[in-house]
């Protein structure tokens, strides 16, 4: 391939990227920016803090502490010792972008099974199509279609360690095939593993003076695992390791209505952004020196506040390149604001879900992010409607931020097929 080629991939990969990643404010690579309050924290294969399934999409993209559902993979395996279904099959289908292309979409498959009283079992494929890029070097080139795409497969183990609380440990693989083998024959995707470590609670449902109720709490530290790396010369990009902790409770008004509401926080567990600059040799009014020259680089480079010592110096912050452990416990720490700054980087979640009969479900849910972290801020609602043993959810979001989200106005599906239900009783 001609070098004219390849910059037109370079000029088209780019524009993909940005415009999937920037408008969702999680993007593959990172970036700096000097001197600015605005920090946001990056990862590569990004797509795994969306919201794949309907029902934590409707409240809120939260599922640490909410009930068991077919899709708890996702969220928290633990709570599959907890259903009183025996296994269940579940796909999911999220379009993104769907007012620019209508070809990138998130896929989800899910199938779990209790084994027993005390331990269950879950297996999931999530696939992120970033849909058709067709490369021509001119007009009269027949072109080449490339299909870009990120995918992760995982399997989980539940465990009842009492007869309220359980334990989970999930092994996944990640994939990322963003290089474009035509133009490359040397490309090849990037890939990594992560594990996932969680627990949840449910309490016994408990008499009150006008209504039972029941408690739920959950936690979940998800995707611990190397960086991905696409080539030996290039950059390594922190997967998106992330805590989560969640607490709810249950209004269980008589036999047929109930009321859930859930509040759930989370923080990705990557360095932050320093602020980077340039150092100078200089004195100020007074004669005394503000940089000491030994500390840098000396150049023939000057200007008018002096000779320039270091660019690119890290002037707050700590160093992001670090090794995915050290990054979990440096990102509690290394915020150039300071502790609030850290407090910041939570986003934070709030829903409620009606349940009536156990046959239809309504939901809305509240999501925030701080401003200077992504401003990602919108409000779902949901609706749940069961047939025999077929779950079918749906989900719309609205964009609360100056930031669009590439999933605003978009209609998400999710179908469950539960097998053996109520073969367990949990009350």
């Amino acid at each position: 391939m001609n070098r004219k080629k390849n910059w037109l991939f370079c000029e088209v990969f780019i524009a993909l990227t940005i415009v999937l990643f920037y408008c969702n404010n999680l993007k593959a690579q990172s970036v700096t920016i000097p001197n600015s309050d605005t920090r946001v924290i990056t990862t590569g294969v990004p797509f795994l803090l969306i919201a794949s399934d309907a029902r934590a999409a409707s409240l809120g993209d939260m599922g640490v502490a909410t009930s068991v559902d077919t899709y708890s993979q996702q969220w928290n395996p633990s709570k599959y010792a907890f259903s009183e279904t025996k296994s269940g099959f579940g796909i999911s289908y999220t379009p993104y972008l769907s007012k620019l292309v209508n070809d990138i979409f998130l896929a989800n498959i899910t199938y779990f099974n209790r084994i027993n009283e005390r331990s269950s079992f879950a297996a999931s494929f999530k696939y992120f199509s970033l849909g058709e890029i067709e490369l021509r070097e001119d007009e009269f080139d027949l072109g080449i279609i490339e299909k870009p795409n990120e995918l992760t497969l995982d399997i989980s183990y539940a465990l009842r360690l009492s007869d309220q609380f359980s334990m989970s440990v999930a092994l996944r693989y990640l994939r990322s095939d963003l290089k474009i083998q035509a133009l490359d024959p040397n490309a090849k995707s990037a890939s990594s593993f992560g594990v996932d470590i969680a627990g949840y609670y449910q309490s016994e449902e408990v008499a009150y003076n006008e209504f039972n109720g029941r408690w739920r709490g959950g936690f979940a530290l998800q995707n611990i695992g190397p960086k991905l790396k696409y080539d030996d010369a290039g950059r390594e990009n922190f997967i998106p390791t992330t805590l989560r902790l969640g607490g709810g409770f249950d209004f269980i008004f008589d036999f047929y209505n109930k009321l859930s509401l859930t509040a759930e926080v989370a923080k990705l567990l990557i360095p932050t952004p320093p602020v980077y600059g340039t150092e100078y040799n200089y004195t100020d009014a007074n004669g005394n020196g503000i940089y000491d020259p030994e500390n840098g680089t000396d150049t023939t480079d000057t200007d008018s506040l002096g000779q320039i010592l270091n660019s690119n110096v890290i002037l707050d912050g700590q160093d992001p390149n670090v090794g995915f452990v050290q990054g979990i416990f440096q990102s509690f720490n290394d915020a150039p604001g300071g502790f609030s700054e850290e407090l910041d980087e939570f986003t934070w979640a709030l829903s409620a879900e009606y349940l009536y009969q156990d046959s239809f479900a309504l939901r809305a849910g509240y999501f925030n992010e701080n401003e200077t972290k992504g401003a990602r801020k919108f409000f779902s609602l949901g609706a749940g409607f069961k047939y025999s043993s077929v779950d079918i959810d749906m989900s719309y979001l609205f964009s609360a931020s100056k930031v669009q989200s590439p999933l605003e106005n978009t209609l998400r599906f999710s179908l469950s097929f539960n097998i053996g239900e109520g073969e367990y009783l949990e009350y």
